[in-house]
């Protein structure tokens, strides 16, 4: 349920309503703009009498909102959010590029690709300490040495860090070396994971599970939310299919619909979506085509070496030429 105020409602006038919800048992989320405020209401509102609202002179309207997804919603936030990292803003219109390695392999091999993708204009370093992989025999990652490379890249080149948290327990460690918290497809729906983040005050990172709806992406952005943090970044990176000539099938539907759906900013992963390293230009042009507030992209000058993920990595030299078709097409949507 939301609570939209007259412009001429007063400071007390608002006060007085926030109180009498709060003592039915609601939440109340403030959304508070130039011209307006917006109350929304969490929680059990069948106590709630609707014609005793909308009798009070310093309500407008009342809305029953349908969407489970009150707090990551539009309707409570009506305003794009905007996520601010390093001095980088995510959301805005501005396209912000996250760039590097699957995973911190070396400072030799991270460096190297740091100062490659800092070059081209990316903004945030990526690379990948703790490693979720389909195969308990596969790369798993250097932990938190990973972690300190990665603090020694960011020191080098001034890009601010993602980097993967898997799990509650090695939750802290890796909060105290990035700038953003990234939770994968394989853990959308980790809610004790999720929970944890909502406590903390480092950006999220939220991808969308493998085969996660829209509507349960957003939920699982509700949890973070619903704990305190609104620093929130949705991910696109490809869902099954019944296709199998790519990994995933990058629903590019799904910024659009976002973009109808939430206020948070959302960014979408081409190299995961197909595994192709060939395909990652064309989506990435696309995914700017029809909004994205943003890319990630893997980047490794030799991926035919890589640990983890070389089929989908860009050289350098297509990252450069990746970076430019990205500008011309931002620079007229």
């Amino acid at each position: 349920m939301v609570i939209i105020m007259k412009p001429s409602a007063t400071k007390e006038a608002r006060e007085k309503i926030i109180k009498k919800m709060e003592s039915l048992g609601c939440q109340v989320h403030v959304s508070q703009g130039e011209s307006y405020c917006i109350v929304g209401l969490v929680g059990d509102t069948r106590k709630i009498n609707p014609s005793q609202i909308e009798a009070n002179v310093h309500v407008d309207r009342l809305i029953h909102v349908h969407h489970p997804f009150k707090l990551a919603g539009r309707l409570f936030h009506p305003e794009d959010t905007i996520v601010e990292v390093g001095g980088h803003k995510i959301g805005g219109g501005t396209p912000v590029i996250i760039a590097g390695p699957c995973a911190v392999e070396s400072e030799e091999q991270l460096m190297t690709i740091a100062q490659a993708v800092k070059k081209e204009g990316a903004h945030f370093l990526r690379g990948g300490a703790f490693k979720p992989r389909t195969s308990p025999y596969s790369f798993q990652g250097l932990g938190e040495e990973g972690l300190k490379l990665l603090k020694k890249a960011k020191e080098a080149t001034g890009m601010p860090i993602v980097t993967e948290v898997m799990c509650q327990e090695t939750f802290d460690i890796v909060a105290k070396y990035t700038d953003i918290l990234q939770i994968g497809a394989r853990n959308m729906q980790n809610f004790p994971l999720l929970k944890k983040a909502g406590k903390s005050n480092v950006p999220i990172l939220l991808k969308r599970g493998l085969s996660a709806t829209i509507e349960e992406l957003l939920m699982a952005a509700e949890y973070i939310m619903s704990e305190g943090n609104s620093q929130v970044i949705l991910c696109e990176r490809g869902i099954r299919t019944y296709e199998t000539y790519t990994r995933n099938t990058l629903d590019l539907s799904a910024i659009p619909v976002i973009k109808e759906l939430s206020h948070l900013p959302i960014i979408v992963d081409p190299s995961h979506a197909t595994g192709k390293w060939s395909m990652v230009e064309p989506l990435s042009k696309a995914s700017i085509a029809v909004g994205a507030d943003g890319l990630m992209i893997e980047v490794h000058h030799q991926p035919e070496l890589a640990a983890s993920d070389g089929a989908q990595s860009l050289k350098p030299e297509k990252f450069a030429r990746l970076m430019e078709s990205v500008r011309k097409i931002s620079s007229v949507c």
